[in-house]
């Protein structure tokens, strides 16, 4: 080597020990996050409910906030008419958002509703000290706990409850995330949003309808009936969607809660600009899907460019389309043809959980419960539930597609049993079938997603559409069916 190239070489590795010093002194110094004292009055944490996020701190010193978070144990809607105890923070699913500035001493006040039946505390990932704050909160029904924290370190953090059996309350959503800014804040953008996975164990099917209780058997196996977004199916779909225009920043906080299952979150026609991954400093950037672990958190960023609904999804896909783990982003604004020149096709992704028209399930679902369930009721649910489920391969207008889906339209199979339907939907359907004098061979599977009185609402549309010779199917009768295993599998029996 010359002595020119081993001048240069060093000046090299003395420039980079250089630059770590500097980088590195800064690093520490933001690490290590003790700013002093609080300055000013105490400040009382603005908390939000998902999909909300209070508004930045705003502040160049550091304060004593006060955060007061009470645990509930309320029932909710799980699904659509299913209803499930869940254990709150705040009163929802994930719980309050909570946000501090790195340096700010937080004073934490815990309150256990009196009519919970459980004692509970929370874990905060963001306290250093024993048990995040566990240790010191363990809070019975009708108290209230207090305890002390440096928020040390910026990051988003999950939060959740740790008292025996820890994985029992997680599951059933004691869970949250609390956002400790840097000292200069984050950059600006236009919206933040809040959402947060997780995935609940019931010892009912997915959708079957009623009070369904925890299954720990399921949960220690770690089989979920549901993985959700913000604590329900449909939480963040139709009215409840977020939204944006084109042109505009959005900033998503989104964490897992489990208790058990990873995440790999994913919104569907976009790419992430930036990903703060595992809720840390370091920034990935144009990343697809990032993984998110149970117990840890993410903050994703990108620009809105086209306008259209935008899927967000557990991209495990079958979370997605067979256990709810799906959300909706709307983007409102003028095309760019120059960018994406397709049409939408919403009712591909967005499910039968998506639209406005799941008011008609709502309706249909109320009506059974009371006993007055109509006719009209069964086909208005009906075609809700067919948009999202049947409608890709039958076509909307019931029509199929030439020698590989059957018409529902005028269909003499149909017609000569309309209650054969039943068996085919429920067991799937595979081989040779002659429909309307045309051959067609294709799979049917299984629509296992569907509980009864959805089968009995599409099957019950179908008939009555289309030139049908109509009538209704009953869900005592798809309940029947589906325990005697009637019908299916084959075109042998057709």
């Amino acid at each position: 080597m010359s002595l020119f190239y081993a001048r240069q070489l060093l000046a090299g590795v003395f420039a980079a020990a250089a630059l770590a010093t500097v980088f590195g002194a800064t690093a520490a110094k933001r690490d290590a996050g003790d700013f002093g004292p609080p300055q000013g009055a105490p400040i009382h944490a603005v908390l939000t409910s998902p999909p909300n996020v209070p508004p930045p701190t705003n502040r160049t010193k550091p304060a004593k906030v006060i955060v007061n978070l009470e645990v509930v144990e309320k029932s909710m809607p799980i699904s659509e008419g299913v209803s499930y105890t869940f254990w709150t923070f705040g009163g929802s699913v994930p719980g309050s958002f909570i946000r501090v500035r790195q340096g700010d001493t937080v004073e934490f006040h815990l309150k256990n509703h009196p009519g919970s039946k459980m004692p509970h505390n929370i874990d905060l990932h963001g306290v250093t000290g024993p048990g995040g704050g566990a240790a010191s909160s363990f809070t019975a029904p009708g108290h209230e706990s207090q305890f002390t924290f440096k928020a040390l370190n910026e990051g988003i953090y999950v939060y959740h409850c740790a008292t025996a059996p820890v994985g029992m309350h997680v599951a059933n959503g004691m869970y949250g995330l609390i956002l400790v800014e840097p000292p200069e804040g984050l950059p600006k953008v236009d919206h933040e949003y809040y959402v947060m996975q997780g995935d609940f164990y019931t010892t009912g099917k997915y959708r079957e309808k009623g009070a369904q209780p925890f299954d720990m058997e399921k949960a220690i196996d770690e089989k979920p009936t549901y993985v959700l977004f913000n604590g329900a199916e449909g939480a963040l779909t139709g009215d409840r969607a977020i939204t944006a225009k084109v042109g505009e920043t959005v900033r998503l906080f989104v964490g897992n809660g489990g208790p058990n299952l990873v995440s790999s979150f994913h919104v569907i026609g976009a790419i992430f600009d930036e990903v703060r991954y595992e809720g840390g400093t370091n920034v990935q950037r144009n990343v697809q899907t990032t993984l998110i672990p149970a117990g840890g958190a993410a903050i994703v960023k990108f620009k809105a460019k086209v306008p259209g609904s935008y899927v967000l999804v557990d991209h495990s896909i079958f979370r997605a389309f067979n256990k709810g783990a799906l959300a909706i982003m709307k983007v409102d604004g003028v095309e760019d043809k120059t960018i994406y020149s397709g049409k939408e096709l919403d009712s591909v992704y967005l499910g039968d959980r998506s639209a406005g028209n799941l008011n008609a399930v709502a309706t249909a679902t109320a009506a059974a419960a009371s006993g007055t369930l109509t006719l009209d009721h069964q086909v208005k649910a009906g075609q809700a539930l067919f948009a999202g489920t049947c409608s890709v391969c039958h076509q909307a207008n019931g029509a199929g597609l030439a020698g590989v889906f059957p018409p529902l339209a005028k269909s003499d199979f149909l017609a000569a049993d309309p209650k054969r339907g039943i068996g085919v939907v429920l067991n799937g359907l595979s081989g040779k079938l002659t429909v309307n004098s045309s051959e067609y061979n294709s799979v049917m599977p299984p629509m296992n997603q569907l509980n009864d009185d959805e089968v009995a609402n599409i099957l019950t549309y179908v008939i009555n559409s289309w030139a049908n010779p109509g009538g209704r199917i009953f869900t005592e009768e798809v309940r029947k069916a589906r325990a005697e295993k009637v019908g299916g599998a084959s075109t042998r029996d057709h």
